[in-house]
């Protein structure tokens, strides 16, 4: 019987990351995976085919906006079979090439549902497989709401919405967060009447507030509609669709709303279950993370774990980062993840960016700090490409070090890296201001907004 180095439990972002970097590394590496294909949810059924219907729905909503250039498009029609087959293409070749990344490093592909009879051991199926060290990266899945039953049909979690047939008359989204805010979003531009429903009175909870106000502002204008400070009592199905029951928070009021589809994204959970940690003695806390120590150590040795089964943000690059330091320290050298620089993204129309603080984080901890803030509306580019909403928002302390970035504006995703370098580096607000900087382009908005917080930004 084969004796592993290291065993990875998940092939997702976290796991095939990490059984790649093992390898790398000379470790004798083999991870189990229980889908027909490798990726986890990010590629399969999450942020890649997500981000393809954002993209084609898109395009097509491009369209409308055409005249302004001079551009006349007649008889333009969507086809929601070819949209999805286009998806479907993408996730397969990315999942075969990261099969074909395995072959490339030596990573054994053991294909299964894995359990943990005990430390040092993975069962899948009937065999049981030996390893110096087991790496649980089983990642997480969407969670629903009390009384509320997800069918995939017509209450949808974040895998249905990637994959309906049709466009819905009206769609209604539980949840103002990223997956709301996003699928909410390719359905609206390709004709659905889309309803945001949040139980806080803002969208995108953990954002800086004035971004997700800016965000909230720019999507409002391309046709989402917000009902914020509503929970969702019931879903019944109705010979006409769905009947939704919302409460208004904090008021003795009861609403009605009529849909045929609606999306409940209110959360994901981490996915631990028939791994028999409890059994081993693996400590969980209350809401089902695995506990780990700056190490990613479980309470079992021999046992780790990473990425979003364990507390911290569950984001697919957070989970890689954290198969990559894992691994390196189990083969003696110096992994670390930097949290406060890992950057979070919201791919709507406009993109909404974050790293590090928000200005609410600030001022409740009582640091004091610098706001630096330029809108896109005075910038070339921005003018130039007709994305003039948003703006850039940088916070720095005292001797110019930055404590956080916002960005709600196109490609703002891409943008807020160069903010991600500069904290990672620890350059300051002075020095990003003083890198030279294309014009015209995007990126200018940054170095404006890090002169502004010095009170010198020039095009404001």
């Amino acid at each position: 019987m084969t004796t592993y180095d290291l065993i990875v439990i998940g092939g997702g972002p976290g796991g095939y990351v990490a059984a790649i970097r093992a390898a790398q590394l000379g470790l004798k590496v083999a991870c189990v995976e229980g889908r027909d294909a490798l990726g986890g949810t990010c590629l399969n059924v999450g942020c890649i085919p997500s981000k393809a219907l954002l993209t084609s729905s898109a395009k097509y909503a491009e369209i409308a906006h055409l005249s302004s250039h001079g551009i006349a498009v007649e008889g333009a029609s969507i086809d929601v079979s070819a949209m999805m087959g286009r998806k479907d293409k993408i996730v397969g070749d990315l999942t075969k090439g990261i099969a074909f990344l395995f072959k490339k490093n030596g990573v054994e592909l053991i294909e299964g549902w894995a359990s943990i009879p005990a430390a040092g051991q993975v069962k899948v199926g009937d065999d049981i497989h030996e390893a110096k060290n087991i790496l649980i990266a089983t990642g997480s899945e969407p969670t629903s709401l009390p009384g509320i039953e997800i069918d995939e049909q017509d209450i949808l979690s974040s895998t249905g919405a990637i994959a309906l047939d049709s466009v819905p008359e009206h769609l209604v989204v539980i949840g103002a967060g990223v997956i709301g805010l996003e699928l909410g979003q390719v359905w609206a531009r390709l004709g659905a009447k889309v309803t945001v429903v949040e139980y806080l009175d803002r969208v995108l909870p953990g954002i800086d507030g004035e971004t997700a106000k800016l965000a909230q502002r720019a999507l409002s204008k391309r046709g989402l509609k917000f009902q914020l400070g509503r929970a969702l009592k019931s879903v019944d199905k109705t010979e006409a669709g769905l009947s939704l029951t919302v409460d208004r928070v904090g008021k003795d009021k009861e609403e009605v709303i009529e849909a045929d589809k609606v999306l409940i994204a209110v959360g994901r959970r981490p996915v631990t279950r028939g791994l028999g940690l409890e059994e081993l003695g693996v400590a969980i806390n209350a809401r089902g993370f695995v506990e780990v120590d700056e190490t990613f150590r479980t309470s079992v040795p021999g046992i780790y774990a990473i990425g979003d089964c364990v507390p911290g943000p569950m984001l697919a690059h957070k989970a890689e980062e954290d198969g990559v330091a894992c691994v390196e320290l189990l083969a003696g050298e110096a992994g670390h993840v930097d949290y406060n620089t890992v950057p979070g993204v919201v791919y709507t129309d406009p993109e909404v960016a974050s790293v590090g603080q928000t200005e609410e984080a600030l001022k409740e901890a009582g640091i004091e700090y610098s706001v630096g803030k330029f809108a896109f509306m005075a910038n070339s580019r921005a003018r130039s490409i007709g994305e003039t909403d948003g703006a850039v928002k940088v916070l720095a302390d005292a001797n110019g070090k930055i404590l956080g970035g916002h960005i709600c504006g196109a490609h703002g995703g891409d943008l807020i890296a160069e903010l991600v370098l500069a904290m990672t580096k620890g350059a300051t607000v002075a020095e990003v201001a003083a890198t030279c900087h294309a014009h015209p382009a995007m990126g200018e908005a940054v170095k404006e907004a890090c002169l502004d917080t010095m009170g010198r930004a020039i095009h404001a």
